[in-house]
Order: structure tokens, then C-alpha cells, then sequence
């Protein structure tokens, strides 16, 4: 854990450019002390070409964080906070920016084969 899903405009950037992105969210967050097992994290992208934006430039991008709950208040916040520094400083084309974070529900699970 954590998934972390990126949704971008799709013209903002090129496929090489949202996969170097997508490493580069990867070896953030598998550094930070909350995430002990880098081998959880997973990350992924989503780029729409149908969207409605009132700015001149609409290349915008957001993030999401997926976490199984426990983690308290100020690290959900250094979390978002690192993230959207990555986005901005990686994504300078873009003009829109947002994090989430959200707690998986008790019900969540999943498999490996």
C-alpha cells in the first residue's frame, strides 16, 4: 500500500514522459518512512481527452493517494504536500493541480498470484 492514481489531461505529456512521472511517484514514496515495504506501493496513470475546464490552458493533473487507514492527520498532509511539489515541478506545462488522499474501506482486499 498505497495506490496512487494520476489523471492528466491527455495531451499534457507524452507516454515516456507520464512513465518517467510515474517512477519518479514510485521512489518519492518509497522513501518516506510511512511506506516500509516499497514492494505495496503501486502507481498508475489515466489520461482523459474529453473533460471541461473554464482555464485558457486546460492541461491539469490529479492525484490520488489510496491508504489502508491508520496513518494520522500531519502525514496524510506531508504526503499530499510532497506529492503535489513532484507534480508541479514535473509538470510545469500543466495549470491545474490536486491531491487527495483517501483511507481504504475496512472491506478492501486483494490477492497476488
Amino acid at each position: 500500500m498505497p495506490h496512487i492514481i494520476v489523471e492528466h489531461s491527455q495531451n499534457l505529456a507524452g507516454d515516456q514522459h507520464i512513465q518517467s512521472l510515474c517512477q519518479e511517484i514510485f521512489d518519492t514514496m518509497a522513501t518516506h518512512p510511512t511506506f516500509p515495504d516499497p514492494s505495496a506501493i503501486k502507481v498508475r496513470a489515466v489520461g482523459y481527452a474529453r473533460r471541461v475546464q473554464a482555464l485558457e490552458n486546460d492541461h491539469f493533473v490529479h492525484a490520488t493517494i489510496k491508504l489502508l487507514p491508520g496513518r494520522d492527520e500531519e502525514t496524510k498532509k506531508q504526503l499530499t504536500q510532497k506529492l503535489l511539489d513532484l507534480l508541479m515541478e514535473s509538470l510545469p506545462e500543466a495549470s491545474s493541480f490536486s491531491v487527495d488522499i483517501e483511507d481504504l474501506s475496512s472491506a478492501y482486499v486483494k490477492a497476488a498470484r
